[in-house]
């Protein structure tokens, strides 16, 4: 049997991807990605593209460091649809993980939706730990254009990550 290699990087998301990212999310979702790279200059967040060969993007993810005092909390995580299974999604969450550590935080967190259980099995075997739930909500494009609010709740996790110079 024979399979596809995938060679891949990990840099900074820069605004210029973004017309790369259609599968990401609506237009409405882009714009907001677009701000979130605004406070990338601010040292607020980090915004990482994992990307192929051909340098486009195949995963997207952020870090925000604001929300939570000593972590950086990763959010907007996603994976190409066509590729999701293939470890793209656990070289994105490592990669966040190593710019946390980088900072001198210690810890990591995120939100996953109850309604994704494939997204907390991963984050569970990458060491995230359920600690609460809450609601959350925020506004999506529907395909006639017109924006809705969705409403989800999401279980709270959250990883100590090891010192410098360790593993």
């Amino acid at each position: 049997m024979t399979g596809v290699v995938l060679k891949l990087s990990v840099r900074d998301l820069v605004p210029a991807d973004l017309a790369s990212c259609g599968w990401a999310g609506s237009g409405h979702h882009l714009a907001g990605v677009a701000r979130q790279l605004d406070r990338v200059r601010l040292g607020e967040v980090d915004y990482l593209a994992v990307c192929s060969v051909a340098d486009i993007p195949v995963a997207k993810g952020g870090i925000d460091y604001r929300v939570e005092e000593g972590a950086g909390i990763l959010w907007q995580l996603a994976v190409h649809p066509a590729l999701q299974s293939c470890g793209i999604g656990t070289l994105l969450v490592e990669a966040a993980e190593l710019r946390i550590r980088k900072r001198g935080l210690r810890r990591a967190g995120l939100g996953v939706e109850e309604s994704n259980p494939r997204a907390r099995a991963l984050y569970e075997r990458l060491g995230y730990a359920a600690y609460d739930r809450r609601p959350d909500a925020w506004d999506e494009q529907a395909p006639d254009g017109s924006l809705r609010r969705h409403e989800t709740m999401c279980t709270l996790m959250r990883k100590e990550l090891p010192g410098p110079g360790r593993p």
